[in-house]
């Protein structure tokens, strides 16, 4: 039964206290600095923040030595950009330099510059709301592929910082240790192979830590405002990776749980904190998710397969150096970090829970990556396109968290070395078999396994430690920067190898920006920069308002439209190219196309605003049935469009009528076609992955003008003849009903236009009717594809603006998110005010004493 406290009526009052002049004591000897491995012993914090420092140097040092060594941008001649590096980040970061400097089309919420009007902020928040992103406003224009390249290495740096600090909040350790621990989480073989060129990917591997290190946040109770904060940054810098981070920080917080010696409350409580905080952080960052959520569904639907678990050999053959594949999980995270993980469950010092625990949890992400159930659980329950294990950059950081454990508890002996070596030796035997395995992938795991079996043993005797500390850390060091580098090169040599590549800026890409800059006159007309591209994006690379554009959101009315007009597409349909033809550019509004040779070709096309007349079949506007594209040739769908006729059939078979211009097409003609006198054009159509665009010929001189197929025909194809005077007569008609050009006003996200007396019919608006738009107060409708609205007599303006579907939801999500964590945050500062003022008065009337004091002291630092 314990004693109860005194009340501080009851104790003796404290004797008065008289001035005195304090007694001369003599100075304490300063204690010499304790040394510990050899390396000076730091403050917590300041040991913290060195080893993240040690991270991110050794992590920048590795990347850019890889890189050298393979002779890529901005090291040497080959390039850097393939795939989508080069064809969607490289354009994105482009038009985001052109945002920060006042010199886009368009703004934040739309883009007048690609898909000739698209809705730009769901672009934004997939590739763009890094923290990261707009450091590329610092670079000459010119210089975005060096932008995005320095931005990649500083992701890739921050990523190893933070894992780094995660890793000495969990646990006291060696400051070195943490930070080459955090460098292979960095230098994951994910890291430097897959996400290298998605830099959007990065923005996850930062993620992982800062969201496990808001776990620990809620583990002590503290800082819950700004978990909140982390959590929204992670997600609104990239919500695809986010959502796998925070998969894996919460299966961290579950054992983190399991090992604490707590109540069953206090563990819920701290983990309710934390789920609440990741809420909370979601719902600040909804104005961005929501409507990119929402976009994701109108866009046009993207390659899907079924998910096939990779064969175990070639798992296994990930983990060594120098392998290269998409279609496994790029496990290497160095050997110095595989032997601490393959030790842990033989490391006596660790307590038996602790082993199962974060040993148990290692085999479980892994496995899960081949159970089609859980891989779909990781992937927002979608097999991706391209690479299945997109989440191995978690099972990477679970990895180096449960080497932190095992270090933590000292270096494993001997024993758990050698057991841990045999492990990785059985492993790298079954890597064997698999193709994936290289020469030099063995050579560099076995030589790494020796030299950091070795460290590591070095720095596990007493006797060697102080000496020995220094030299068996730069080993390790160097055994992990140089199995990194030799990765990087590797994976370049592999997607050089298999992928598309495309131009750093260059002469070209200069050549083209000045002329697109030259023959400007946005928003009179559009300049396209057209065909053959530099990239899926050259509106948003080289200027102009084109009809090019790819992303994830590319829209799918848009998609089929343009389809239905005469374009083609690669990428399935998600990369939709101009239309190099004259109808079209009318209808849209090209005033300056580019030219292959570099000069602009020139028209008076229809302005962005025009007036169709009502339909016959009903009232004013566009009721009725509505007008709809055929699945045959573009042709009579453009001159549906236009509402004339301007094409007319070959006088013979693959013979245009002299005087008139020959199309074809052929969407699935995979080779060159020409007239017979004039020169030869490639269409690239290798379905379904390839869609070839209507391909123009030239002007027809009659039967010296014969078409020429240079290989056998497709089963769909056709040629048509466009009569110039009669799609000169129809756009005369057309711009003679439309507005007064002068009183066309386009706005970041709007347009307006003063419409002549008398008008009636169908305002319709030379941009594709994407979600989101409203004119006159009321949601537009489509008029075959673009944006319209009825108009009836009366009228006298029409005003039409875009707002993203779902902003304002997402908007206000946010702002409720926000008014919780304000209220939080005001009841947890009138708590500590009204705890201060308590200790304020029972101290003016000696209450606690010194006994008491100590007491609650004793009693925080337990629970911290």
């Amino acid at each position: 039964m314990s004693t109860p406290h005194p009340s501080p009526a009851a104790l003796p009052p404290l004797p008065a206290r008289t001035p005195s002049a304090p007694s001369p004591r003599p100075a304490a000897p300063r204690p010499p600095r304790r040394v510990t491995g050899g390396l000076r012993r730091r403050s917590p914090r300041r040991a913290s923040l060195a080893g993240s420092l040690l991270a991110a140097l050794v992590t920048a040092a590795a990347v850019c030595a890889g890189d050298a060594a393979a002779r890529v941008f901005p090291y040497g001649h080959r390039h850097r950009s393939v795939n989508d590096l080069g064809n969607q980040f490289v354009p994105f970061h482009a038009h985001l330099w052109d945002l920060l400097h006042g010199r886009a089309r368009g703004g934040l919420l739309l883009n007048w510059q690609s898909g000739y009007g698209t809705s730009f902020l769901p672009d934004l928040g997939t590739y763009l709301t890094s923290p990261f992103a707009p450091l590329v406003a610092l670079f000459p224009r010119q210089d975005i592929d060096l932008a995005v390249y320095v931005v990649t290495v500083l992701k890739t740096a921050a990523a190893a910082a933070a894992m780094a600090w995660l890793l000495r909040t969990q646990a006291r350790g060696r400051w070195w240790a943490a930070g080459l621990l955090g460098a292979s989480y960095a230098l994951c073989g994910w890291s430097v192979i897959e996400a290298s060129y998605n830099p959007m990917w990065l923005d996850g591997l930062i993620a992982f830590p800062l969201l496990c290190l808001t776990g620990e946040w809620a583990l002590r109770g503290r800082r819950f405002t700004a978990a909140v904060l982390v959590a929204a940054v992670c997600w609104t810098a990239n919500f695809y990776t986010a959502y796998m981070a925070t998969l894996g920080a919460a299966l961290v917080l579950l054992v983190r749980l399991l090992l604490q010696r707590r109540p069953v409350r206090q563990r819920v409580g701290a983990a309710a904190r934390a789920a609440g905080a990741v809420l909370l952080g979601i719902a600040v960052s909804a104005p961005v998710l929501v409507p990119l959520f929402l976009s994701s569904r109108q866009a046009y639907p993207g390659w899907t397969r079924e998910f096939r678990p990779a064969p175990w050999a070639d798992v296994f053959a990930r983990m060594l150096p120098g392998t290269y594949s998409f279609s496994s999980p790029a496990l290497f995270v160095g050997t110095g970090t595989l032997l601490l993980v393959a030790a842990l469950p033989f490391h006596r010092a660790v307590p038996l829970r602790t082993r199962l625990a974060w040993s148990g949890l290692t085999a479980a992400v892994l496995l899960s990556f081949q159970w089609t159930p859980a891989h779909l659980a990781w992937h927002l329950f979608a097999t991706p396109n391209g690479s299945p294990y997109r989440q191995t950059f978690v099972l990477a950081g679970v990895a180096v968290i449960a080497a932190w454990a095992a270090l933590a508890h000292g270096v494993p002996g001997p024993r758990a070395l050698v057991a841990s070596a045999a492990l990785l030796g059985a492993a790298g035997l079954a890597a064997s078999g698999s193709p994936l395995a290289t020469s030099w992938g063995f050579v560099l795991f076995g030589g790494g396994l020796a030299l950091a079996g070795a460290a590591w043993w070095a720095l596990g005797r007493r006797a060697a430690r102080r000496r020995l500390a220094f030299p068996a850390a730069a080993l390790l060091a160097v055994v992990l920067a140089g199995q990194a580098a030799a990765t990087t090169a590797f994976g370049h040599r592999g997607k050089l190898g298999g992928l598309d590549d495309y131009p750093s800026w260059g002469p070209a890409h200069t050549a083209r920006a000045a002329a697109l800059a030259g023959a400007e006159g946005w928003p009179a007309y559009r300049t396209d920069p057209s065909r053959p591209a530099l990239s899926g994006n050259d509106p948003l690379l080289l200027g102009g308002e084109g009809g090019a554009y790819y992303s994830s959101h590319t829209p799918d009315v848009y998609t089929r439209t343009m389809v239905a007009l005469g374009a083609g597409w690669t990428s399935r349909g998600r990369n939709v190219q101009s239309i190099d033809n004259p109808v079209t550019d009318a209808l849209f509004a090209v005033g300056a196309r580019l030219q292959p040779d570099g000069t602009v070709a020139r028209s008076r096309p229809l302005p962005l605003l025009t007036l169709r007349p009502a339909s016959p079949a009903g009232p004013a506007g566009i009721s009725g049935p509505a007008p709809s594209y055929g699945d045959g040739p573009p042709f009579a769908n453009q001159e549906l469009l236009l509402g004339a006729r301007v094409y007319e059939d070959p006088v013979a078979p693959g013979v245009c009528r002299a005087g008139t211009e020959a199309f074809l097409w052929a969407p699935e003609y995979n080779a060159t076609a020409r007239l017979a006198d004039g020169p030869a054009f490639r269409l690239n159509g290798n379905a379904p992955r390839n869609r070839a665009a209507l391909q123009p010929l030239g002007p027809s001189r009659g039967v010296s003008s014969a078409l020429v197929l240079d290989a056998p025909a497709p089963p769909h194809w056709a040629l048509s003849c466009l009569d110039r005077g009669r799609l000169d007569a129809a756009v005369a008609a057309l711009r003679a009903a439309a507005p007064d050009p002068a009183s066309v006003r386009v706005g970041s996200a709007s347009v307006s236009a003063v419409l002549p007396p008398g008008s009636s019919g169908t305002a319709v608006l030379a941009a594709p009717a994407i979600a989101g738009w409203s004119c006159n107060g009321r949601p537009a409708t489509a008029y075959l594809g673009l944006v319209a609205t009825p108009v009836t007599p009366g009228t006298r303006t029409v005003a039409c603006t875009f707002r993203p579907p779902g902003l304002r939801p997402g908007a206000a999500a946010a702002a409720g998110a926000l008014l919780v964590v304000a209220v939080l945050g005001l009841r947890r500062q009138w708590t500590r005010l009204s705890h201060w003022r308590v200790r304020r008065t029972s101290a003016e009337n000696g209450w606690p004493g010194p006994w008491m004091r100590s007491a609650s002291k004793s009693r925080r630092a337990s629970v911290s």
